[in-house]
């Protein structure tokens, strides 16, 4: 049984509670000149060529989409929308209610904590706004790292950061993009958040097969925590 070093969370769905775009997207769409429901369709189908960040910035992102809708927007127009995105997508944030409290006793049992997630540009733009970002250690974007889960390199990015190894780490997510999976094949112990909110979340490609282990609260994750570490106080286990 490990001794865990260190927790690392999915999060959106995870360390938030479940994300659906709201009606804040609507403005973008009034923006860039295309109705909303192509826009999301165009959205929906492109998240993963967005997330790993390889269009460029948020404003040639967008451009790239426009093209792909088959809008042709003014530079103006665009940078709007870049601005009213943002704001949406921040807008659908919300965090768990157990999520500072769960990070803030993590790091008091003297575990590192951090955050992999594949994302966009609007995250790691607001992230340091929000109550966790001074309880997290290390922040893995897939934008950033220009790879999206389940590739082993946002895993290992996050253990180099830290100066760990992958057995040293937990990692917490609710299944989307095979994240578990993929946390389990780059070394780490992985755990799925199950919360029965999450039957709302916008997910793409979900971890359907994962039969590990289960967690129906976030701040089940201190229980699981814990025994390892009074199993591990204790001598370690036996047979």
């Amino acid at each position: 049984m490990p001794s865990y070093q260190a927790v690392l969370f999915d999060f959106f769905g995870t360390l938030t509670r479940p994300v659906q775009r709201g009606v804040a997207h609507v403005g973008t769409a009034e923006l860039l000149g295309c109705p909303t429901d192509t826009l999301t369709e165009v959205l929906n189908r492109t998240y993963y060529e967005r997330a790993t960040g390889r269009l460029g910035d948020a404003e040639a992102t967008l451009r790239w989409v426009c093209a792909q809708v088959g809008v042709h927007p003014t530079d103006h127009a665009v940078r709007a929308a870049v601005a009213s995105r943002h704001r949406a997508v921040r807008a659908d944030t919300w965090l768990r209610a157990d999520a500072v409290p769960v990070l803030v006793a993590l790091r008091q049992r003297g575990l590192h904590t951090g955050v992999i997630s594949d994302c966009t540009h609007e995250l790691p733009a607001f992230l340091p706004q929000l109550a966790v970002a001074p309880l997290l250690d290390v922040r893995v974007f897939s934008v950033q790292v220009g790879r999206c889960k389940p590739d082993p390199v946002l895993y290992l990015t996050a253990c180099q950061r830290l100066g760990l190894t992958p057995a040293d780490c937990l990692y917490v997510g609710d299944g989307g993009s095979q994240e578990l999976t993929g946390a389990e094949r780059a070394g780490m112990t992985a755990v799925r958040l199950a919360a029965p909110d999450l039957a709302t979340h916008l997910v793409f490609n979900s971890d359907l097969d994962w039969r590990g282990p289960t967690l129906g609260t976030l701040g089940e994750v201190l229980t699981l925590v814990d025994g390892y570490v009074k199993a591990v106080g204790a001598g370690g286990p036996t047979g």
